[in-house]
């Protein structure tokens, strides 16, 4: 099961008016493509609703979540936009990125070595530092206590409650997911913001299989087994902060697709 990143309208999300960027790389190249959901099904099989019943239910969504967390001595938070049309950003971290992301940050913040490199498929989250960060009450950060929804809000908190779908979740908010980006950079690389956007191009997993007259091969007899931790943090950083930067320009939440 790997892991998408997707900033954009729930209509659109829920209406799968996106394309992940396997998908686009497989429709692209003359492959098929099968979106397996969490639950092991395919996404075929899901009730068909239109994109104006699916924007009306989001719009519902929207105002009953945005009163429930708005404090009644201050102004309820601003509802965002709904439809099937506003632009949207996607990635692929998969996981082990995400992983090596989460370890980078806890190892500078706690001032710890950082692994040279993780295993393909590695357990983070019972990684020590990792489970010291999330179990941190003075660093009660998104990226380490389960968030996997973002709301477009500036103000920093998380909390759980439904999704749309009625499955309860961790929420919480561009805000608070750009202020952790933002240390983490602090006690990490110090890297400007072009050095970070280029970090998807020059980073990452390296390539296990390649395009040879049309076919999927192996680029070499043996698959990796493990990568470079700080170049895959360095990815899913990159990722993440494109995320927040597209999801506060356009006032959409971000969610990872799993």
């Amino acid at each position: 099961m790997g892991l998408d990143i997707y900033a954009g309208t729930l209509t659109r999300y829920y209406a799968h008016n996106w394309k992940s960027v396997t998908q686009q790389w497989a429709e692209a190249n003359g492959f098929s493509f099968s979106r397996i959901t969490s639950q092991g099904e395919t996404a075929d099989g899901e009730e068909v609703l239109s994109p104006a019943e699916i924007q009306k239910g989001m719009e519902n969504w929207q105002s009953q979540m945005l009163t429930a967390i708005s404090s009644q001595d201050r102004p309820p938070y601003t509802p965002w936009k709904e439809d099937n049309e506003t632009p949207y950003y996607t990635d692929k971290p998969d996981w082990d990125a995400f992983g090596a992301l989460l370890l980078y940050a806890a190892s500078r913040i706690y001032q710890e070595p950082l692994p040279k490199t993780v295993e393909k498929n590695w357990d983070f989250e019972s990684h020590p530092l990792i489970q010291r960060m999330g179990e941190d009450e003075e660093k009660i950060w998104s990226l380490f206590i389960g968030a996997i929804w973002w709301l477009p809000i500036e103000d920093g908190f998380a909390f759980n409650g439904p999704c749309p779908t009625e499955q309860e979740i961790t929420f919480s908010t561009t805000g608070a997911l750009k202020m952790e980006l933002n240390e983490i950079n602090a006690v990490g690389w110090k890297a400007d913001e072009k050095t970070i956007l280029g970090w998807t191009e020059t980073e990452g997993y390296p390539a296990d299989m390649d395009i040879r007259d049309g076919q999927l091969t192996g680029v070499s007899e043996n698959e990796h087994t493990c990568y470079d931790t700080e170049s895959l943090a360095k990815f899913a950083f990159s990722i993440f902060w494109r995320a927040v930067k597209f999801a506060q320009e356009n006032q959409v939440p971000i969610l990872l697709d799993f």
